[in-house]
């Protein structure tokens, strides 16, 4: 069953951290919640990490804000002391995570590669424990910041088939490990946001299947059809700045997202960092 949109009318212009209410409103969610914006009412757009798939796809046509989103994202993330693995092609676009303590920032495809292999490590490793021990609330959450993910992703499969030696699978073991996070993260608490299309890369249909939040601004028609086939209707396009379209199951929330500045985004987890020590 199909649905359709709602219209976009009386969104908010802009969304700050700055604005009246916006702080005490990340304070008031709980760990496992971040908060994408405010719908035509209101009303908070959020991710629930603990449901049963909790990564977020984030696409929208050059300009679009995908790198803000991330970033407003996994700051909110890092404020509530979870970990986050950066990979970032482009070298600018999450500096300022470069710093902090629980981020590990890879920017070359060879590092990639292997950040993307060792994730692959931690994940058995905290499905073990979990079979052993039972439950993972004391494991910290993980975020994989998938920036420019489908560029990244070509260029991996490429890297791949140039070191490969006689005996190694065909495939990308960086790109298998990201599937395999993809369809296991969730109960070993770990998660990717990925910024992209992932209809023309190696993950296929299964693999774009376990977003379950899907944020699409500025997207044509036939991007539409692939990321959201159950949305009826394809909502008209806007240029305004932070105007996006949240899919989440059969229902779509227009949306005006949080915007962060990267100053902003490093004080909201280094403040935190410093009033827990």
């Amino acid at each position: 069953m199909k649905k359709t949109t709602t219209p976009t009318t009386n969104l908010p212009e802009l969304l700050r951290l700055t604005d009246p209410g916006i702080r005490a409103q990340l304070e008031a969610l709980p760990a496992s919640q971040v908060l994408i914006g405010l719908t035509t009412d209101g009303q908070p757009v959020c991710v629930d990490l603990d449901n049963e798939s909790p990564h977020v796809l984030v696409c929208s046509a050059r300009g679009g804000g995908t790198t803000t989103i991330l970033r407003t994202l996994a700051a909110q993330l890092l404020h509530h002391g979870a970990h986050a693995l950066v990979l970032d092609l482009k070298q600018i676009s999450h500096q300022w995570a470069s710093d902090l303590p629980t981020v590990t920032y890879r920017t070359d495809i060879a590092d990639i590669h292997d950040a993307l292999v060792g994730l692959r490590a931690e994940l058995q490793h905290r499905i073990d424990r979990i079979d052993q021990h039972g439950g993972a609330d004391d494991l910290p959450r993980l975020t994989v910041v998938f920036e420019a993910a489908d560029h990244t992703l070509r260029k991996l499969a490429r890297y791949w088939a140039t070191v490969r030696e006689k005996g190694d699978p065909k495939t990308s073991p960086a790109v298998d490990a990201l599937h395999e996070l993809l369809f296991a993260g969730r109960q070993a608490r770990m998660y990717v946001f990925f910024d992209g299309h992932a209809a023309n890369t190696t993950l296929g249909r299964e693999g774009r299947e376990q977003f379950s939040t899907v944020v699409l601004g500025r997207v044509t028609t036939r991007t539409w059809d692939q990321l959201a086939p159950q949305v009826d209707t394809t909502p008209k396009s806007n240029t305004h700045p932070g105007r996006v379209h949240v899919v989440q199951g059969f229902t779509v929330h227009p949306t005006q997202v949080l915007l962060m500045t990267d100053a902003e985004a490093a004080a909201w987890v280094t403040a935190t960092a410093a009033e827990e020590s």
